[in-house]
This record gives C-alpha cells, structure tokens and sequence, in this order.
C-alpha cells in the first residue's frame, strides 16, 4: 500500500513537472514570436531605407 501511493505521488510529480515545462515551452514560443516581429519590423525598415542610412555614413568633401 505504502508503494502504491509512493508511485502515485511519484506520478503527480511527474505530470506537475511536465505541465510546468510546458507552460515554459509556451512562454518560450511567444517570446520567439515577437522577437521575430521586432525583427522583421527592423529588417523592413533597413530595406526601404537602406541607401539613405548608408548615405548618412558617407563623408563629403572635407569631412
């Protein structure tokens, strides 16, 4: 009897670490998610303002 309820608490443990890592896994995936937004927000903007970043960077004259 003392085994059973041993491996059942055992068990409860169990699922109780898993439902954590997948709560993890969860939070995780949404963090990804809007990094990769920040990214291509980035990445969008480097693109159709390319040449005139890259043009502030250019001496003229005697600079």
């Amino acid at each position: 009897m003392a085994q059973q309820m041993k491996k059942q608490q055992q068990s409860a443990e169990s699922d109780n670490e898993i439902q954590e890592q997948v709560k993890k896994t969860g939070n995780v995936q949404e963090q990804s998610d809007a990094l990769d937004a920040v990214l291509d927000d980035i990445s969008s903007v480097l693109e159709t303002d390319a040449e005139q970043y890259v043009s502030s960077f250019v001496q003229k004259g005697g600079e």
